[in-house]
Order: structure tokens, then sequence, then C-alpha cells
């Protein structure tokens, strides 16, 4: 009986599967790539996706998380995003297809680039198939969800953190991740305690919105073009 192999993928097909995978996904994505930067094409492809409601997880590894791709990422309901720390896999899979390739998410379509990957799908080799997912599923699990709020975004990458911090200096009032900065925690585990605390709540799709009890011990939340982020009164009690 012959033995089905996985198909080399050149450049110019690492991008054409990798679309087609994303396409023909019907419950399931997961996108892993340390470089995060979509592009158009991409977002068009992943919009479609969500408003089928198929689950998508998308896992990166670089902190430099562009407010575009914050703003874009609030829009959609059935994207979660991971952080996870040393990732240097590349991998994209969906239900029954894994391309295991050199191309970050951030080069989709650049065919300047010299890429090199392979095609593993599930009904031609489910033992590699099955493997790739269980280790796709391994990094998932050891990555830290983002809530994806305009905390997450480096000060320096935004303008109008700037305002916020002004404005946190004028009125006694800090943002969360300078909140969270002065506390000694991580901005997620912040968001936790003020979930608990009932300040915040988390809608199905994991997006923090302000109660009114948060409002009543001073929070506020202020829009901005990137989506929006939270002050608080330095002496918030956690």
């Amino acid at each position: 009986m012959g033995k089905y192999v996985a198909k080399f993928l050149n450049t110019s097909g690492t991008n054409f599967f990798l679309e087609e995978l994303i396409k023909n996904a019907k419950e399931r994505l997961i996108l892993i790539s340390p470089y995060l930067r979509l592009n158009d094409r991409i977002k068009e492809l992943l919009e479609d996706k969500d408003r089928l409601k198929i689950d998508i997880r998308i896992v990166y590894g670089k902190s430099d998380l562009h407010p575009d791709e914050i703003k874009w990422m609030q829009k959609l309901d059935y994207v979660r995003l991971s952080f996870c720390k040393n990732l240097h896999a590349k991998c994209y899979l969906n239900e029954g297809e894994c391309i295991i390739s050199s191309l970050n998410l951030y080069e989709f379509s650049q065919v300047n680039n010299n890429e090199m990957g392979i095609l593993v799908r599930k009904y031609e080799d489910d033992e590699v198939f099955k493997d790739a997912y269980e280790e796709a599923q391994r990094i998932i699990r050891i990555s830290d969800e983002v809530r994806i709020t305009l905390d997450e975004v480096k000060t320096e990458s935004s303008p109008q953190e700037n305002d916020a911090d002004e404005e946190s200096s004028n009125f006694s009032k800090l943002t969360t991740s300078k909140l969270a900065a002065k506390h000694k925690l991580k901005t997620n585990d912040l968001l936790e305690k003020l979930v608990n605390k009932g300040f915040l709540t988390i809608n199905d799709n994991g997006k923090n919105y302000l109660t009114d009890l948060g409002k009543s011990v001073g929070g506020e939340f202020r829009s901005s073009q990137y989506g929006g982020y939270f002050l608080w009164n330095e002496n918030t009690e956690l």
C-alpha cells in the first residue's frame, strides 16, 4: 500500500495554500506566527470566518503588537489572541489541513521573500496531522490569552497613550497598565482582579466593559482612535 507524504511548498505555493487553508476552515482555525501584522487580504478572510462564527485562535510571540491590529481585532467576536514567549514556530491549521513553514503572517504575499513549507492533510497522513495539531494545542495552552484592550499596546507606539498619561497626572488617574505596574502586576492579572471586584465585566468574546460599580469607584472609559482605554483612581482598592 502506498504511503502519502507531505506536499512541499515553495514561496508562491505557501502563500496560495495558506489562503486556501483559511478559506476552507469550517470549524476552527489556528494561526501561530511570531510576528503578527496582518495585511488586508488576511484580514478580509478572517472577517469572513468571524461572520461564519468559526473559532479562530491566533498565537504570536513578539510583544510589539501594532495598535492597528488591536483596533481591528476589537471588532471580531470569534477571534482569540494569545501571546507565547520565545515563540519561533510558524504553523497554520484548520480541522483538516496543516502548513508548517518559514512564512510569518507578517510576510504573507511578499513574493520577493524566499520561503519553504510543507502541507499536511489529515486524510492523507492522519498521524502527522494529529502530532502537529497536538503541538499547536500545547503552544496555545502555555500561552497567555490577551484580552483585547488598548492597554495591550506598547506606550511608545500609541500617541494617545501619552495623552492618557497626561490626564492621569492631572486627575490622579492611571491607565490599567500603569495601575498594574504600580502594584507590580501584569496587565492581564490586574484585569482579572478588576473583574473579580466587579469593576469590569467580560462578555462572551473576552472583551472588557466597565460596570456601574466600576464607575462608582472612579473608573472611566475613554474612546480613542484605537478603540478605547480605562482610567482608574491611583488608590483604587484591589
